[in-house]
């Protein structure tokens, strides 16, 4: 081949390549948001896995990251580094970000390579689980189809992929069942499950005389009364009528991700977010409402990270025995009420149980008289009460997500704290029921939560008439 030819072929080679290459470009500069996000997301929940559940980091990324990766799961990197108890994460080196773990704090978010933030954290609870260390397999053949039915994988396009189902009747723990790899004692991610436990704080709060609900919420950057969120209550934001737009909606941009993995302090950015609506009159999934509840029991506990979990530790978890729990914070210490609790399946029964029982545990009060009752009051028109879901709506879909509002398989005055990704504490009064469901449903299709609840209170009625 001549010289000349050769360049004659190099040529359209190192056009097509530099084409390729702006374009490369383009797409990293278009979705420059989403690949920080991404990476922040990576980070932080294989941190969890490693340092608070203490499971396989790289399983965790293969059901629950990588499929929310898409085209670019294949480019993402990340390490795990033990002895210093961070996780960093990238896209080909490039929108890197970093989570650290703190003792008794879980992990956090770092923006940038300073200091962590609080490192010396709490020291770990280590408690006997009162239910013993042995896994609770029912001897009841119908109660066994109804676990069988929660780990069924009926679509393996679109895997379950369910990790624990705990069953309380009557407040006692009659089935439970766990994916290989997990148990008993495995903290696993709740998601909005945390906004539920968030209610419970904000109860607490509320018991003690601190807060009321019909006040305007003690927002410092609400304070000014020509303001249009001055008005907005502590009630509005529990039932996520306050206004604020609807903030988590589909793609991996929105209010709620960049709050989450962009903002070293979340409360500060919710505050600042305009109106969608007039207080009251729409409602809208608002994560910026719960990071502003997180906050508020924040400030009633002394603005650190260890003041708000040591708060949520003495008050909530250890009256409960839920002893393997933990609610994560951002940079500045504000609890990330929104979303990143990590608890045992058999801690959040306890959790839904002392809904069942009014707020009462072992005699002592820990919310207000009723405030189960109010946390499934219906919010407008919709299925959502104050801080959880309800059963009192089967018709219609939630707004944006299209999803269902209730499970019309179960009694009506059923109501549940619901996290993405299936994760379930199911409540039923009627029925003296709990029934929890964890798991990473991460590619659509359902959990099969509604029949298995539906199962279980079926086995329990023939137990009861075998009796």
């Amino acid at each position: 081949m001549s010289h000349s030819s050769s360049l004659r072929w190099r040529t359209p080679v190192a056009v097509l390549l530099a084409s390729v290459l702006v374009a490369a470009s383009a797409v990293v500069l278009l979705n420059r948001k989403a690949l920080h996000i991404a990476t922040g997301s990576v980070s932080l929940s294989l941190c969890a896995a490693a340092f608070v559940s203490k499971v396989d980091p790289e399983r965790v990324f293969a059901e629950e990251q990588r499929p929310l990766m898409a085209s670019i799961g294949w480019a993402v990197r990340y390490t795990v580094d033990r002895p210093r108890g961070e996780v960093r994460s990238s896209v080909l080196g490039l929108f890197p970000a970093r989570a650290v773990y703190r003792r008794g704090l879980g992990c956090v978010v770092m923006h940038g390579e300073g200091p962590t933030p609080e490192a010396a954290g709490l020291a770990d609870a280590d408690v006997p689980d009162a239910f013993g260390p042995a896994v609770a397999e029912p001897a009841d053949p119908a109660l066994r189809h109804a676990l069988d039915l929660a780990f069924a994988e009926p679509d393996p396009a679109h895997p379950r992929l369910t990790k624990a189902v705990v069953v309380l009747h009557d407040g006692k723990l009659v089935a439970e069942r766990y994916a290989p790899g997990y148990g008993p004692q495995t903290p696993l991610w709740g998601h909005s499950v945390t906004k539920s436990v968030i209610q419970a704080l904000i109860g607490i709060l509320v018991r003690q005389g601190r807060l009321r609900p019909e006040q305007p919420a003690p927002i410092a950057a609400w304070a000014s009364p020509a303001d249009p969120r001055h008005a907005i209550t502590v009630d509005q934001l529990l039932r996520m009528d306050s206004g604020l737009p609807f903030d988590e909606t589909d793609g991996p941009v929105n209010l709620a991700t960049h709050m989450w993995y962009r903002e070293p302090d979340t409360a500060a950015y919710a505050a600042s977010v305009p109106l969608a609506h007039p207080p009251g009159t729409a409602w809208g999934y608002s994560n910026l409402g719960f990071a502003l509840l997180s906050k508020l029991v924040g400030n009633a506990t002394g603005g650190t990270a260890a003041g708000a979990e040591g708060f949520a530790r003495r008050e909530l978890f250890a009256p409960l025995g839920m002893h393997h729990s933990v609610i994560e914070t951002d940079a500045t210490g504000t609890l990330l009420g929104a979303g990143f609790m990590y608890a045992s399946a058999r801690d959040f029964a306890r959790f839904g149980q002392l809904y069942l029982d009014d707020g009462v545990v072992d005699g002592r009060r820990i919310l207000p008289e009723g405030w189960a009752a109010y946390a499934r009051s219906q919010t407008l028109d919709t299925g959502y009460g104050a801080g959880f879901w309800t059963n009192l709506v089967n018709e219609g879909s939630v707004p944006v997500w299209d999803a269902p509002w209730g499970m019309p398989q179960l009694p009506k005055d059923m109501f549940y704290a619901r996290g993405a990704f299936g994760q379930y504490i199911v409540i039923v009064p009627s029925e003296r029921l709990v029934v929890v469901r964890l798991g990473l449903t991460v590619q659509g299709g359902g959990t099969g939560i509604g029949d298995a609840a539906a199962a279980v209170i079926a086995a329990l009625h023939r137990q009861e008439t075998a009796e």
